[in-house]
């Protein structure tokens, strides 16, 4: 029975091969109900998993869908992953940038859900675009200009989305053996043939230690490991937002910007530079401090920009069209000092109340609202000086400075 499976769980005790397929696939084909899905999950979140189970639970959730098959596109396809954070823009920046290597990407990306932002939801806010693409479409596309950026099918992966729904409005998105099944199922069943994984900690990241990121990252590398895959990871700091804007359509303009001008918080470009390095290094069986010169290369000529126009154009996107279009309000700082902190947690909040994330999966994101920071954690700034905009639609959400900045 499913509530002895549950209660074994409970108790800490490891389940056997039959035990899993007993309650994952009988979730998926709803001969398990939500509630009893939402028991076993906190079990596995307060008792974890052992390998053996993370590793047979990662094959059921590959083969309860489609595995893809990229060997016609030409060249080595390495597939990046971020854990997820605010104003996590990376993949809009380093995906044209490897590209214009003549890396092929074949990137799946998700929408945001609660505070992080999705990639699809900031590709969406450009006017047109398509993300949802067929198989044959995307092989075409990678062979013709070699960059596709799209939503995840509905059959790859089915059992990984049923259950992230449920682990998201339950309290268990945080648990680190499902955070690892439920990242590594989907790059193997997408078909890279390497995968980089920006593993966060911190303030607005699923994982707050550095010590757990680390144990995250060294379990999604075994997870690779047994299936042939080449897995590297960068750890990074989530205390603070990613870049200055926060907003599906800031951010796309921010990503836009450091590929046209080479302008952006120092922050981001480092970390956009050092992923995209690693990717090329990977493709190319070259050390990371080569493929960085490379790197650097392709955004100072704005080789990277104009593959990034290619993959817009591509996918009927307008980026002419692209423009914010709201009510706008600049928090001015009341005092002189030293920023120590910008938290990126309240901030994440705050972008979902003006309306730039959902809370729940069938919720209606605005493209246009918004924060853009006019500062970063150690700059100096007097009183007087704005400190953020907010891009706001109907009503301004009380802002509270001392909530969002550490001014001493």
């Amino acid at each position: 029975m499913i509530v002895d499976i549950i209660n074994k769980k409970r108790r800490g005790e490891s389940l056997t091969h039959e035990e899993l397929d007993k309650i994952f696939l009988g979730y998926l084909n709803d001969e398990v109900f939500d509630y009893q899905m939402s028991a076993f999950l906190m079990a596995v979140c307060l008792n974890g998993m052992n390998d053996d189970e993370i590793f047979y639970v990662t094959d059921l959730f590959i083969n309860s869908g489609k595995v893809l098959d990229l060997s016609d596109i030409e060249g080595v396809k390495v597939d990046k992953h971020s854990t997820g954070g605010i104003g996590d823009k990376t993949t809009l920046i380093i995906s044209p940038i490897v590209a214009a290597l003549n890396v092929p990407v074949v990137k799946f990306s998700g929408r945001g859900l609660g505070i992080t932002g999705g990639t699809i939801d900031k590709l969406s806010s450009i006017p047109g675009f398509n993300c949802n693409l067929s198989y044959d479409e995307i092989i075409k596309q990678a062979k013709e200009i070699g960059i596709v950026n799209c939503a995840v099918s509905d059959d790859l992966v089915p059992l990984d989305k049923k259950v992230y729904a449920l682990r998201d409005v339950t309290g268990t998105s945080e648990s680190i053996p499902l955070i690892a099944i439920s990242i590594m199922s989907k790059k193997i069943a997408g078909g890279a043939d390497k995968i980089l994984l920006d593993v966060k900690y911190g303030d607005g990241a699923l994982v707050k230690k550095k010590e757990e990121a680390l144990e995250l990252a060294n379990l999604m590398a075994n997870i690779g490991e047994k299936y042939k895959k080449e897995v590297r990871y960068v750890i990074s700091d989530m205390n603070a937002p990613l870049g200055y804007a926060i907003g599906n359509r800031l951010e796309v303009m921010e990503a836009l910007l450091l590929l046209r001008d080479n302008k952006a918080n120092p922050n981001l470009k480092k970390l956009c530079v050092e992923l995209a390095s690693n990717m090329v290094s990977m493709a190319w069986n070259i050390p990371v401090d080569v493929a960085s010169l490379q790197v650097e290369e392709v955004i100072e000529s704005g080789k990277a920009y104009r593959k990034f126009l290619d993959l817009v154009k591509y996918q009927k996107g307008d980026i002419e069209k692209l423009k914010v279009e709201a009510k706008q309000k600049d928090i001015i700082s009341t005092k002189s000092g030293i920023i120590k902190e910008i938290k990126a947690l309240e901030f994440g909040k705050y972008s979902i109340e003006l309306g730039s994330g959902r809370m729940d999966k069938d919720s209606d994101i605005n493209p246009n609202v918004g924060i853009y920071l006019h500062c970063k954690v150690g700059d100096n700034i007097k009183q007087g000086d704005v400190l953020c905009n907010i891009f706001y639609d109907k009503k301004f959400p009380e802002f509270d400075i001392d909530k969002f900045f550490v001014i001493k």
